[in-house]
């Protein structure tokens, strides 16, 4: 693949990410398990909700490490089309996120 982007998480990053989509699945097989024992629909709801509100979280560790180096490292680029490409790129990700 030639548009490929370079890999950006640190191995400090991945632990912190790993963790928590070691919670997220743990979530994920109790709403199944909600969802197999019959419980009350707004139990699942809410369960749903907290899983929701898991992934954004997750999403705001790797959005902040993106931000401080993707980021940081294309806008003190010298190079105007790098500038550019990474504007693109991040309103793209906050048009995404904002929706």
């Amino acid at each position: 693949m030639s548009d490929r982007k370079p890999r950006c998480l640190s191995s400090e990053v991945k632990k912190q990410l790993s963790v928590r989509f070691n919670r997220i699945n743990g979530q994920i097989d109790g709403l199944k398990k909600m969802v197999t024992d019959d419980r009350y629909c707004i139990d699942i709801m809410q369960q749903i909700s907290s899983v929701y509100a898991a992934l954004k979280g997750l999403s705001k560790i790797i959005i902040k490490h993106y931000l401080k180096t993707c980021v940081t490292k294309a806008i003190s680029s010298k190079q105007e089309n790098k500038k550019e490409e990474i504007y693109d790129e991040l309103m793209d990700v906050v048009y995404k996120f904002t929706k």
